[in-house]
């Protein structure tokens, strides 16, 4: 049996594992297995790697993404991205990767309009690494937002007034406000600064329409939640799982 999983806490809102078991019914894959490894802190696991030897790949979502790294013996990840969502593990060796780049640039390119030059960023945590990265790459501008202003970050939320998200067409979310069940949540934007021209994304995908989507497309704003970002990550990983 070939085992896979996802590590992160908590897990309650993944997909990840109704994803793959029904890609390995549909491709005829019954020596496949994923299963969810809920991890109370990362220092859990080599502990889980021990008592499951078969494991042979691993997706890693909040709050992991960066912990993670100094458990790894290699990384083949883009110079300048300090997190890792997926993990490849043979004859015991773990290397890490990212396959959030691909999930979000793939997702987010055809989406684009020529006014979405300049995005926030709300959050700072590991997958706000991968966006980044794509922004950078897109030469698009943007700005870090968190609740307190430390290295990472530009502005906090008291920071954000009307002006500031009309000037910014492309929003965002990064972190896990409004994921189930949270689902009354979202990060505290001045709303009322959104426009028909804004999109907003939200990498969260359960629920499909979060707090946060709802109240941008009450404004007119553009709409996408992370769940292509998921499918096209998830394949990525599914790749790597299987190199020679």
């Amino acid at each position: 049996m070939r085992l896979f999983g996802l590590i992160g806490s908590p897990l309650t809102h993944s997909f990840s594992k109704k994803y793959f078991s029904r890609k390995f019914e549909e491709e005829g894959l019954g020596d496949c297995r994923y299963e969810l490894f809920p991890l109370a802190t990362i220092s859990e696991l080599p502990g889980l790697l021990e008592a499951n030897p078969e494991l042979e790949g691993l997706n890693v979502t909040i709050p992991y993404k960066k912990q993670v790294l100094s458990y790894l013996a290699a990384v083949e990840i883009p110079e300048g991205l300090h997190a890792c969502n997926c993990i490849r593990i043979k004859e015991g060796r773990l290397t890490g990767y990212n396959t959030d780049v691909a999930g979000f640039e793939k997702s987010l390119g055809p989406l684009l309009k020529p006014w979405h030059s300049r995005a926030l960023v709300l959050g700072n945590g590991g997958a706000t690494e991968a966006v980044i990265f794509v922004l950078r790459k897109l030469g698009i501008r943007y700005q870090v937002v968190s609740r307190s202003l430390h290295a990472g970050s530009d502005l906090t939320y008291a920071d954000l007034d009307m002006e500031t998200v009309r000037q910014h067409n492309l929003i965002i979310n990064t972190t896990p406000l409004g994921i189930f069940p949270d689902t009354g949540t979202c990060p505290p934007v001045p709303y009322e600064g959104i426009t028909e021209k804004h999109l907003l994304y939200d990498l969260v995908y359960n629920p499909s329409k979060t707090l946060f989507l709802q109240k941008g497309e009450e404004r007119g704003a553009g709409i996408k939640n992370g769940e292509d970002m998921l499918v096209i990550q998830a394949e990525e990983s599914w790749k790597i799982w299987n190199r020679s």
